[in-house]
């Protein structure tokens, strides 16, 4: 059998979305249920291949509540769907940034998630370590992820590694690093929707966004 556990980056993935959004011409792609999409992937890994666990990392922008109300509304909302469906969420922070614009000669305030890449690369450490998968995917484009793959190809060889890049996230040195790796099509983002509105363990009714 191969227990195969998915890891996602959710920026990495949402950006990703929104793209695909837009080149389908506006049809939805947003209210995305995660378990659906990658359980029909299972194939690629073997007859044998079964779902063990998803991971979802994120943080919440609380900092854009101020001109955006509803921002933070409709991500919890979204997770509580992702975590009703099985997917085991991981929420953590951005933080305040001041940094200088050479240009204007000003200081400017930014702020960056934090902490996200860090726990993916741990997460990944703990389940070869606990013997809890034979095969990580991570669901991301992002380099910050190499040091992770390399060492965990060196300590762990009897497992593996691969990557689920989504839409137009492709990364050459990270595909050459986790062979078996693939790209997410943007019409798969359209057709693993949840349901509108999706009803909760609880028979609670959440709707999907009008807006986002």
């Amino acid at each position: 059998m191969n227990r195969v556990t998915f890891l996602i980056d959710g920026f990495n993935l949402y950006h990703s979305v929104r793209t695909a959004q837009y080149h389908l011409d506006g049809v939805s792609t947003k209210w995305l249920d995660i378990k659906s999409l990658f359980k029909s992937y299972l194939h690629l890994f073997g007859k044998d291949a079964e779902l063990e666990e998803i991971y979802y990392f994120s943080a919440l922008a609380t900092h854009l509540e101020a001109t955006n109300p509803d921002v933070t509304k409709r991500h919890r909302d979204y997770i509580q769907c992702l975590h009703e469906s099985g997917i085991i969420t991981e929420i953590h922070r951005f933080k305040r940034k001041t940094v200088w614009c050479s240009t204007c000669r000003r200081d400017h305030v930014k702020f960056e998630e934090k902490e996200t890449d860090v726990a993916v690369a741990v997460k990944l450490f703990e389940l070869f370590y606990r013997d809890k998968c034979d095969t990580i995917t991570l669901v991301t484009g992002d380099t910050d992820i190499v040091p992770a793959i390399k060492t965990a190809n060196a300590i762990f060889p009897f497992k593996q590694v691969v990557c689920a890049f989504p839409y137009q996230r492709k990364n050459r040195e990270l595909a050459h690093l986790a062979p078996g790796s693939f790209e997410i099509k943007k019409g798969q983002y359209a057709k693993y929707q949840f349901p509108d509105p999706f009803i909760t363990s609880r028979g609670n009714k959440i709707s999907k966004p009008s807006h986002w």
